[in-house]
């Protein structure tokens, strides 16, 4: 074979396609009719870390040469590292075994299947700088000539460019997926918390805001108590801003909303194959939050299977992603918040104590809006005008006193997301003269339905089917009928849609 001829045809194989697997089939069914040839691969390794990288690899049907796929990385034992080491400082560019005996036992213990090929080793090079093998494999003993050795060293500048350019490549597309993909999570994280000025800080929230400049330097979790609607969001927003984390991103997470089936791929992330439809590797919040915080709402809809999981991230602060074995540490500040008693729920066996207590270590008790009644001026003023803005209102509506003390004595069970939306059809109702607030009217005038420690006072018993379904009614009425979406009863009520429409759909709503 002439090597020029060789190195042309090679050339304009390998350096055909940036699909570095492409180029390499093309280059594997060229070499089938010049030398023997089963199977070839590209891979690189990291001494440092103690990892092969395969980067790409070709086999014959009915060939197994190479025991790990693409997306998976390789660990490496510790002689064979030296061994490595060893062949580097020499400089060999190719190395030709075609015998058992003849291949150290490192290389053997770390790859069992190279005792049934002959396999010739060309070591990628670019300016002084190694950048990984072409490893070409042919099954059975005394395959490869010297000859076939010196075709192979013939074409170790282009092979050594393809690799170059496809690792460039992979981490250029690498790069660009996790900016689309942050890129969708911050744009969802702004749209809810795009407003992070706290309300009441200096009147209601005075307590909580003390609170948060005292645990912000804090890396420790923190865990936010409080009814539904009274701003946790908010609050966790305002300790990750004031944290020396905040360079770092927030990722949030609504736990209940998400199923058990799907909870470890939220949280963890997956690799490229690891189940039917997953074609590309996706990291999770945890790995998403590194270097930042990650706020986890609902806690208490956790299952206690779920719960075990998230108490080993937090313990050991490592993962693996689902289908991966790479071991993913991660350095995150974890941020709760839940409205249900989980010392309750630790009592009764639904809710684990080791967990607790690894949450609980900086808890937050955040007050109800009847609690603090004095904020509901600035917050209806603040709602009020961002709302007005948003719907192109040429005059801001103003509110006179008497409706500002009804809102004020109103007991809002929905506490300041349901404020939020009464404002809100408020200003869609607006007849360009006052805003009017008529469902307080007929609430207010039964009085405040709550007792001396602000809990709802039970005047009627009746089934919990229908009290259910009222609690629902009262949701869409506040929503005009919406129930998914922003600002839809879905929302307001912390459930996922389905849901809300199959429950909706049972009880005849």
């Amino acid at each position: 074979m002439d090597t020029r001829d060789f190195f042309r045809e090679v050339t304009l194989r390998i350096c055909s396609s940036l699909d570095i697997d492409e180029a390499l089939s093309h280059t594997f069914s060229y070499f089938q009719n010049i030398l023997p040839v089963d199977a070839i691969g590209l891979m690189y390794q990291d001494l440092a870390r103690a990892r092969i990288y395969p980067v790409a690899q070709v086999e014959r049907n009915g060939v197994h040469f190479f025991d790990f796929d693409t997306t998976n990385e390789r660990p490496l034992q510790d002689d064979f590292i030296e061994y490595a080491k060893n062949k580097l400082a020499q400089k060999i560019a190719v190395s030709m075994i075609n015998k058992p005996d003849d291949l150290p036992l490192e290389v053997l213990r770390c790859f069992p299947k190279l005792r049934t090929f002959s396999i010739i080793n060309l070591s990628l090079n670019i300016r002084g700088h190694d950048i990984g093998d072409l490893i070409i494999a042919a099954e059975g003993t005394d395959r490869y000539t010297e000859q076939d050795a010196g075709l192979i060293e013939s074409v170790r500048e282009p092979i050594a460019i393809a690799m170059s350019n496809a690792r460039r490549y992979r981490e250029l597309a690498q790069v660009k997926d996790l900016l689309a993909e942050d890129n969708k999570a911050l744009s969802e994280d702004i749209r809810r918390t795009i407003d992070i000025e706290v309300i009441g800080a200096d009147l209601g929230l005075r307590e909580v805001m003390e609170m948060v400049r005292q645990i912000a330097p804090s890396s420790s979790p923190t865990l936010l108590l409080g009814e539904t609607g009274t701003g946790k969001e908010v609050i966790a927003n305002a300790i990750h801003r004031s944290s020396p984390r905040q360079k770092g991103p927030l990722i949030s997470m609504q736990c209940g909303a998400t199923p058990d089936t799907l909870l470890d791929n939220e949280l963890f992330g997956h690799e490229k194959g690891a189940f039917t439809g997953a074609s590309e590797r996706k990291r999770g919040r945890f790995e998403r939050a590194n270097g930042g915080t990650l706020f986890l709402d609902e806690i208490g809809e956790l299952s206690l299977e779920a719960q075990v999981k998230l108490l080993r991230v937090l313990q050991e602060k490592k993962f693996e992603r689902v289908g991966g074995t790479r071991t993913i540490e991660t350095d995150v500040r974890v941020i709760a918040a839940t409205h249900r008693d989980l010392d309750a729920m630790v009592r009764e066996g639904t809710f684990r104590e080791d967990l607790w207590y690894r949450l609980n270590v900086l808890p937050i008790r955040i007050p109800p809006l009847r609690l603090r009644r004095e904020d509901i001026p600035a917050l209806v003023t603040y709602f009020v005008e961002r709302k007005a803005q948003e719907m192109n209102l040429l005059h801001t509506p103003s509110l006179d006193s008497n409706t500002l003390e009804r809102l004020k004595a109103y007991s809002w069970p929905g506490n300041v997301r349901e404020l939020q939306n009464v404002v809100e059809r408020a200003l869609i109702l607006f007849d360009g003269h006052h805003l009017h607030f008529p469902e307080l009217l007929t609430q207010n005038s039964q009085g405040d339905r709550r007792n001396n420690k602000g809990m709802p006072r039970i005047e009627t018993v009746v089934a919990l089917d229908q009290a259910v379904a009222n609690h629902i009614r009262f949701a869409l009425a506040h929503t005009n009928g919406k129930v998914a979406g922003k600002g839809g009863a879905a929302e307001l009520l912390e459930m996922h849609p389905s849901t809300l429409r199959s429950k909706i759909k049972k009880l005849a709503i």
